[in-house]
């Protein structure tokens, strides 16, 4: 029987409901207990007990939201911790590329009478080594060379008529661009063919 049938049953008959009395059972040794009490104190205490059955299920659903969005609030402060940490050491690598690009350069524009010269053995392996370096934090060089233009990978510099090319085709790459991961950290300075 439910409260609400007990309430309804208490306003039809407003007599005092019983409840046991002590008896000792003599196989248990148990003792049961039987109190008189009036049928409105009977109706109003079983109305303050859905009252509380009520206040506890709305508790324990405030509860159980504010757990979630904790939960939340952590993984999103993890988040932005990781995205913090992973600009700053885009923002030192950057420094690095630059200086890369610079080995390039000088690698490319050699004299032809130092070619053999003790000292470029020295550049070389500077700059294998800051290639590696490079490498070891998850950098790669986006693909340009011959590529069609990708707006997300490439900035195109030039707009260029070249009938060895086709249209949106890459001419030539005048600065490397490179990624880590999917992210994007310098786009590749292209020139494109119209």
């Amino acid at each position: 029987m439910t409260d609400k049938q007990n309430k309804e049953e208490l306003n039809e008959n407003s007599e005092p409901v019983q409840e046991k009395t002590p008896e000792k059972d003599e196989n248990t040794n148990a003792e049961s207990e039987t109190v008189t009490i009036p049928l409105k104190e009977y109706a109003t205490q079983l109305e303050e007990l859905d009252d509380m059955r009520q206040k506890v299920d709305d508790f324990s659903d405030g509860w159980q939201r504010e757990r979630a969005e904790f939960a939340n609030y952590r993984k999103r402060i993890e988040r932005d911790r990781e995205a913090e940490r992973q600009n700053s050491k885009i923002d030192v690598i950057k420094k690095y590329l630059a200086v890369n690009d610079d080995f390039e350069r000088a690698l490319k524009n050699i004299p032809q009478d130092s070619v053999q010269a003790a000292w470029l053995d020295g550049l070389k392996l500077i700059e294998q080594k800051l290639k590696t370096l490079l490498e070891g934090e998850g950098i790669s060089p986006i693909p340009a060379e011959n590529a069609a233009f990708d707006p997300a990978l490439h900035e195109a510099i030039s707009h260029e008529e070249n009938p060895d090319f086709e249209s949106g085709q890459i001419i030539e790459v005048v600065q490397k661009g490179y990624s880590i991961g999917d992210r994007v950290i310098r786009p590749a300075l292209v020139r494109v063919a119209k």
